[in-house]
């Protein structure tokens, strides 16, 4: 088992990862009923996508002796009504420094074979931009 989740009443679960105790806690957002004080569920899944590619590419880069520290992604969340669901999300991934053309093309190939990437349904739209300095 990885986790248990609780209800904890007023629209809010708990989460907690097994191996680690961490916990995780979610809300229901604004639009949807909720307090929008913490991550919604659907936040998560966008957000798990951007760090999954940031860590497969990270395992990548350590098996190609290259620095992906300070990489960051931007997340954006595109909701879409009847049925409620995530339409799209976006992840804009911004490089601290640039590597060769070829290393480049491995990287961004690596993110989009990340096991969450390609357990979303494909009728979602992931729009993914890659950063790379000049």
């Amino acid at each position: 088992m990885t986790s248990t989740v609780h209800y904890l009443g007023d629209l809010r679960t708990e989460g907690t990862h097994l191996a680690s105790s961490t916990t995780l806690i979610t809300d229901a957002p604004v639009d949807n009923h909720g307090k929008g004080e913490t991550f919604s569920p659907t936040d998560t899944v966008a957000t798990s996508l951007a760090s999954c590619m940031l860590t497969i590419m990270g395992i990548k880069a350590r098996s190609l002796d290259l620095d992906l520290k300070r990489t960051t992604a931007k997340v954006e969340k595109i909701m879409a009504a009847d049925p409620r669901r995530i339409a799209e999300i976006k992840v804009d991934i911004h490089f601290h420094k640039s590597f060769d053309p070829k290393t480049k093309l491995i990287l961004e190939r690596s993110a989009h074979s990340c096991p969450v990437a390609q357990s979303l349904h494909p009728d979602l739209n992931q729009n993914i931009s890659f950063h790379w300095p000049e």
